[in-house]
């Protein structure tokens, strides 16, 4: 496993990162989507809602919900429509992984909507899934126990599983429940530590995005005791070393003054948004 270079903001990496749970604040899933221009509100309950500037894509965080759909987005044809494709994340899902998929989203926004809406022409029509399952087998990843109408890739650890069902699926079902053209969750199928869902329209390279984020070798911060912050006895913790001291740091410190009074306390992470609740739908 590579060193993990990014400034920590934790006091432990989790590993692997699908063990890793939510963080608590919806802000870096948010954040790619507001820096393009994207319009920004919030309900009487503190949810938040995004929608794109031609009003075709529409994302919800909803901490506030009846349900454990921490996140949803929707992409439309005709504004006025039913939705083309539909993806959900759960309360629990870990926040970078959102953010993979918003960064992605982003991304293909600027690039026209043959790129955040392309996909199948209709649901009768199966996308091809090796662009999303190829990042997956490139590290390891196993296709694992395929059936008539599903096929699942498997993390080698056996935690992590991305599902893709090959047959015909109701339409309605795809935007309601679980019943969806993807699926991805970590633990066992039946009480998953968290999972998401894509229907079948879904644009490949904004799923391709997740999975490259999944499969990522790099290790997540997080705050040990921090409750929900990631699996107990699953996820190998490593403590978040400071890095040493350099000559330069260590004259600079030997010259200081003493500090008349301590320094105040500096938060976490920003707290724009509210850790989410729910039950599971």
């Amino acid at each position: 496993m590579p060193p993990h270079t990014d400034s920590p903001d934790g006091d432990v990496h989790v590993f692997p990162r699908y063990l890793a749970t939510s963080t608590g604040t919806g802000d870096p899933a948010l954040d790619p989507l507001l820096q393009i221009g994207w319009d920004l509100h919030h309900d009487d309950l503190y949810n938040a809602f995004v929608t794109a500037p031609d009003h075709k894509v529409r994302l919800g965080y909803l901490p506030e919900a009846d349900h454990d759909g921490l996140w949803r987005i929707t992409a439309y044809r005709d504004a006025f429509g039913p939705p083309a494709w539909s993806v959900w994340f759960d309360n629990a899902c870990p926040t970078e992984i959102v953010t993979a998929f918003t960064t992605a989203l982003a991304a293909a926004y600027q690039q026209g909507p043959e790129r955040y809406l392309a996909g199948p022409g209709t649901t009768d029509r199966v996308p091809d899934p090796l662009p999303v399952i190829t990042p997956l087998l490139a590290r390891g990843w196993r296709i694992d126990h395929p059936h008539w109408d599903a096929f699942a890739v498997q993390s080698p650890d056996e935690l992590a599983t991305l599902q893709y069902a090959t047959g015909d699926l109701d339409p309605e079902a795809e935007l309601t429940t679980r019943e969806t053209r993807w699926e991805l969750w970590a633990g066992p199928p039946d009480r998953p530590y968290w999972y998401a869902t894509a229907s079948t329209n879904t644009p490949t390279v904004l799923l391709k995005a997740v999975t490259e984020c999944i499969s990522d070798p790099a290790p997540l911060p997080r705050w040990r005791g921090e409750r929900f912050s990631y699996v107990e006895g699953k996820a190998q913790l490593t403590p978040i070393r400071p890095p040493a001291p350099s000559p330069l740091d260590v004259q600079r410190a030997a010259t200081r003054r003493p500090a008349t009074r301590p320094a105040a306390s500096v938060p976490r992470w920003s707290t724009t948004s509210r850790p989410a609740t729910g039950t599971r739908r």
